[in-house]
C-alpha cells in the first residue's frame, strides 16, 4: 500500500489507535510500550503485513526533529530544579564527557572488528552515544520506579540533556567522513560553538518566553498553548540558525519555564504531557515504517556484538570516567550504566548519513536500529529487576507528579485564611503570576462584589477583593499575607 493524501489520515489514525490499545496491556507482559509502537510500525511497513511502502529518510528525519522538540520540551517542563540542583554537575558531566567517552570507546571497537574506516566507526559510535529521552522518560515514569539517592533525577537530567552532545558529535564525524583530509581537531570549535550558543540561547529564550506569556493578553485559554508551541519552535530554529544547538536550547528553555510561574501553567503542562506521548508514538511508528526487517536480519550477529559491547563496556566506561571525581557507591554507578537506554533518537540521527549519501549509510542505519531495539528490549525490560538486585530501589511506587501539582498532591490544605486586599496593598492591580506567591500556599477563591471567582495565573487582584488562601501550615499563611499586603520578599520557600 502506498500512502496518499486520501488514506494517510485513515492509516495514521488506525495505527495510533492500535498502538494505544496495545500499549495499555503491554506492561502486563513486561514489554516496553515504545518497543511495541516500533513493532507495529514494522508490521505495517513494506516487509510487514500492512505493506505500507515508506522509504523517505528526509520525511522521517523531519518528523523525528519535530517530535524531539516536543519530547525534550515536555521533559524540561517536568524537571523540578530543586531535585536537579544537587546532582547538576553529575548530570552535566554524564551528558557531555559521558557521551564523548562512550562514542570513542564504541567507535574504536567497531573500527577493530569491521572494515569501517576510523571516522565511519566514530560516526556510528556518536550516533548511539546518548541515552534516549523518550525511552527513559517513558519507561521510568510508566513503571513508576522509585529510586534511592537522586538516581531518578540524575537519569532524567542526563537523558534530557545529552542528545545535543550526541548530535554535535554525529555532525562533526559525518563532516570528517565526507572530508577525510580534515583534521580530527578541526571539529573542536564546532563542539564548543554549538554547546555554548545553545546553552546561552536556551536560558535567554526561557526568560523571553516567560515575559511574553505573562504579558500578552489572549482572549482564549487555548491560545496560550499555541503560543508556547510557537515559542518552542522559535527557540529551536533561531538557535540553530545562529550556529547553536537547538536541542540543548529548547531543553534549557523548558527547564527554566517549568520552574517559573506563568499564566495557565497547569493547563500547558498537562497538554504538553499528552503531546509528548503523541510525538513518541508518531516517531516510533514512523521509524518502524522506515526500516526494512529483511535488511536487518543479515546484520543481526554484528549488531548484537556491537550492542552488547555498548551495554557492557562502552556505556559503563563513559559513566565511570565521567563520574570519577564524585563520591558515589559502586551500585549507583552500575545502575546508571545499565539505565543507558537507546531508543528513537539514535535512529533519527542515523538518517543524517543516509541523506548525506555516504557509502556505508544503509549499513550504519540498520546496525543503529538493531542496537536501539536490543537496548530497549534488554535494558528497558529489566530496569526494575536490576534496581532490586543492586538495592537502589525504594519500596512502593513513585508517583509521577507535575511540578504545578506537586504541592496539591503532597500537602493537604488543612488551614484556611480570608485575606482582604485594602487600598494600597502590594497585590493591588497585579496578576497572581506576578506576586511570587509562596509555594506552600494557594489562592483557592476570590470574593469580588459578592461573586465567587476561581482565579488563574492571569487574574488581576483588585481593591476590596477577599482572597481565600489555603496552606498546610500557619507559616505559609503568614508569608502569603505578607506577599499580598506588603512586599514579595518572603514569597517563595
Amino acid at each position: 500500500m502506498n500512502l496518499t493524501t486520501e488514506n494517510i489520515l485513515l492509516v495514521g489514525s488506525l495505527l495510533l489507535l492500535i498502538s494505544i490499545i496495545a500499549g495499555k496491556t503491554s506492561y502486563k507482559f513486561g514489554v516496553p510500550t515504545l518497543l511495541l509502537f516500533l513493532a507495529i510500525g514494522m508490521l505495517a511497513g513494506s516487509d510487514g503485513i500492512g505493506g505500507i511502502h515508506f522509504d523517505d529518510p528526509k520525511i522521517a528525519q523531519f518528523i523525528g526533529i519535530v517530535s524531539l522538540n516536543f519530547i525534550l520540551f515536555s521533559g524540561g517542563l517536568d524537571t523540578n530544579w530543586s531535585f536537579v540542583k544537587p546532582i547538576l554537575w553529575q548530570g552535566l558531566l554524564l551528558s557531555t564527557f559521558g557521551v564523548l567517552f562512550t562514542a570513542l570507546a564504541l567507535g574504536f571497537f567497531v573500527w577493530h572488528i569491521t572494515d569501517f574506516s576510523l571516522y565511519e566507526s566514530l560516526l556510528l559510535g556518536s550516533i548511539v552515544s546518548s541515552t534516549d529521552a523518550a525511552a527513559v522518560f517513558s519507561i521510568l515514569r510508566s513503571k513508576s520506579l522509585a529510586l534511592k539517592t537522586n538516581l531518578r533525577p540524575t537519569l532524567e537530567l542526563e537523558s534530557g540533556s545529552n542528545d545535543p552532545m550526541a548530535y554535535v558529535l554525529t555532525i562533526a564525524f559525518l563532516t570528517l567522513v565526507l572530508n577525510p583530509d580534515m583534521s580530527l581537531f578541526s571539529i573542536i570549535p564546532l563542539l564548543i560553538r554549538q554547546m555554548a550558543i545553545g546553552g546561552l540561547a536556551g536560558f535567554a529564550f526561557g526568560k523571553i518566553s516567560k515575559y511574553v506569556i505573562n504579558q500578552i493578553r489572549l482572549d482564549f485559554e487555548g491560545l496560550y498553548i499555541v503560543l508556547v508551541i510557537a515559542l518552542m519552535f522559535i527557540t529551536f530554529s533561531a538557535t540553530d540558525f545562529v550556529g547553536g544547538n537547538g536541542f540543548l536550547a529548547i531543553y534549557i528553555c523548558a527547564v527554566y519555564l517549568g520552574n517559573q510561574d506563568f499564566i495557565h501553567k497547569k493547563t500547558i503542562l498537562k497538554m504538553y504531557d499528552g503531546l509528548a506521548w503523541l510525538m513518541q508514538i508518531v516517531l516510533f511508528l514512523t521509524l518502524g515504517l522506515l526500516v526494512f526487517p529483511t535488511r536487518i536480519f543479515p546484520l543481526a550477529g554484528l549488531g548484537l556484538l556491537i550492542s552488547l559491547f555498548l551495554i557492557a563496556v562502552a556505556r559503563p566506561l563513559g559513566v565511570f570516567l565521567s563520574l570519577a571525581f564524585f563520591r558515589m557507591k559502586l551500585r549507583r554507578r552500575l545502575y546508571i550504566s545499565w539505565a543507558g537506554l537507546r531508543g528513537a533518537v539514535p535512529i533519527v540521527f542515523a538518517t543524517y548519513p543516509l541523506l548525506a549519501g555516504i557509502e556505508k549509510a544503509d549499513m550504519i542505519f540498520n546496525i543503529v536500529f538493531f542496537i536501539s531495539v536490543t537496548s530497549v528490549l534488554i535494558q528497558g525490560t529489566t530496569l526494575t529487576t536490576v534496581a532490586k538486585w543492586l538495592h537502589v530501589s525504594l519500596p512502593g511506587k513513585a508517583k509521577r507528579i507535575a511540578p504545578t501539582d506537586a504541592f496539591l498532591a503532597d500537602h493537604p490544605k488543612a488551614i484556611m485564611k480570608e485575606i482582604e486586599i485594602l487600598t494600597g496593598s502590594y497585590a493591588t492591580n497585579k496578576k497572581i503570576v506576578e506576586l511570587k506567591f509562596p509555594k506552600n500556599a494557594i489562592i483557592a477563591m476570590i470574593i469580588r462584589n459578592g461573586k465567587y471567582l476561581i482565579p488563574s495565573g492571569s487574574t488581576v487582584i483588585e481593591d476590596n477583593d477577599r482572597l481565600i488562601v489555603l496552606s498546610d501550615n500557619q507559616d505559609g499563611l503568614d508569608k502569603a499575607s505578607d506577599c499580598l499586603i506588603s512586599q514579595p520578599a518572603l514569597a517563595k520557600t
